[in-house]
């Protein structure tokens, strides 16, 4: 179970960062909305982080937490905000996500 939340708060990571880039694109009420978004995605990713943290080790939990924001929000900006998606980018991508798998084998 610990691991299931660590990943969806990796995945409101995501979303708060994808708000933040939404917000930046908008404006007036809707800019507003986006930052209301912002707000409770953070709250969630934070509270389902500490929960996660209670059963697993924190250099894991943190290190895996932030792997999934950093993967997620890079293919968020690829696919969503036109970032560039060049061979190297798409390598590093990998290696983080390889990255991610292999410290949820090594975890006890």
């Amino acid at each position: 179970m610990p691991w299931f939340l660590l990943v969806v708060a990796g995945l409101f990571e995501v979303a708060f960062a994808a708000c933040l880039g939404k917000a930046k694109q908008s404006t007036g009420s809707a800019s507003v909305y986006w930052y209301a978004g912002f707000l409770v995605c953070l709250t969630v990713s934070m509270v389902l982080l500490v929960k996660a943290t209670q059963k697993l080790p924190i250099g894991t939990a943190y290190a895996v937490w932030t792997g999934i924001g950093a993967v997620g929000t890079a293919l968020v900006g690829i696919l969503f905000f036109k970032e560039p998606a060049d061979f190297w980018r798409i390598f590093f991508i990998c290696t983080l996500i390889m990255s991610i798998v292999g410290l949820k084998f090594v975890s006890h």
